[in-house]
């Protein structure tokens, strides 16, 4: 379990795609004494670490994470978004995400308004019942709060600091971002689908 706040980043050492899934080396702080089997958020994705010694960590990823994430796009070099799984006690400073991303979504758009700015991104329209105004969403494991949403696009507007820590504030119009949609609002749909009929 993760809170979208992202404290640090991290660096593609290598990617090496298999028969099947493929192995990621990251780079990471030197302050992350991860353990074995540590769950830790790369981009929004729940990954499971296991330390190569020094600042490397590995982490193996499915097909399925490749098809449903960006994580195969990534090269050596890149910039991720990282953050530890919340301990009991933690503060809870953004909201509950899961690192399960629902889908990809694309940068449509940004606004700067002096320091700040508002972004745009597009998403599959069969997702629109679960973005709503004010509502929480994941975007690169970054918690956003969701303005002006409509049923094929939501925007969010972006403080400095979450400008300058994560890796929203170097994106460009088209890259593909992950999307974890708010885990409350999946699990009422889940509940009330059945009374509502189509």
């Amino acid at each position: 379990m993760f809170t979208g706040i992202i404290l640090h980043s991290g660096t593609i050492a290598s990617f090496e795609r298999h028969e099947k899934g493929a192995r990621l080396r990251l780079r990471v702080p030197s302050e992350f004494d991860l353990h074995r089997g540590e769950s830790v958020a790369v981009n929004g994705v729940c990954l499971t670490m296991l330390p190569e010694g020094g600042d490397i960590v590995i982490a193996d990823v499915s097909d399925e994470t490749l098809a449903r994430t960006t994580l195969g796009t990534l090269t050596t070099g890149c910039t991720v978004n990282l953050e530890r799984a919340l301990a009991v006690g933690d503060r809870l400073g953004g909201h509950i995400v899961q690192g399960h991303v629902d889908t990809v979504g694309t940068l449509l758009s940004t606004r700067d308004e002096g320091e700040f700015a508002v972004y745009r991104w597009g998403f599959p329209r069969e997702y629109a019942e679960l973005v709503v105004p004010k509502g929480s969403i994941a975007v690169d494991g970054v918690s956003l709060t969701i303005v002006d949403p409509d049923p094929g696009s939501f925007g969010a507007a972006l403080i400095p600091e979450t400008l300058r820590r994560t890796t929203i504030g170097t994106s460009k119009i088209g890259d593909g971002v992950n999307l974890e949609f708010d885990m409350i609002a999946k699990h009422l749909q889940a509940l009330v689908a059945p009374y509502i009929r189509k």
